[in-house]
């Protein structure tokens, strides 16, 4: 598994900067949104758009993600380790006791199969 670390992308320095409103307009102007592996640890994340956005294996400990919607983000292999996640809508494959143990102990987010 990789380490999180800082990306080249001109939107990842947007969430990096807590500018959510540019991020958001910005967003649309790119065919796909590429945030794996990045660091995001600590950041207020709240009214993200984050419809499309590729997180696996992002790093999210102690971020507030208060309210996000992320039902059509990819998040597979991705660290909520003492994040904020109140009101958060999380994608339906992602079974709740995957969720608690991310956030609790900070380990990787695993996609339950459907059939």
């Amino acid at each position: 598994m990789t380490q999180p670390h800082q990306l080249e992308s001109p939107l990842y320095r947007l969430l990096r900067s807590e500018d959510i409103t540019t991020f958001n307009s910005q967003r649309i102007s790119y065919p796909s949104v590429d945030m794996r592996e990045g660091d995001f640890r600590g950041l207020d994340l709240r009214n993200l758009d984050a419809k499309g956005v590729d997180f696996r294996d992002a790093y999210f400990r102690g971020a507030d993600l208060r309210g996000v919607d992320l039902r059509n983000a990819l998040l597979e292999g991705a660290s909520l380790a003492h994040a904020q996640i109140s009101g958060t809508f999380f994608p339906f494959e992602l079974d709740p006791d995957e969720i608690l143990m991310s956030v609790n102990f900070g380990t990787r987010l695993r996609y339950r199969v459907t059939r």
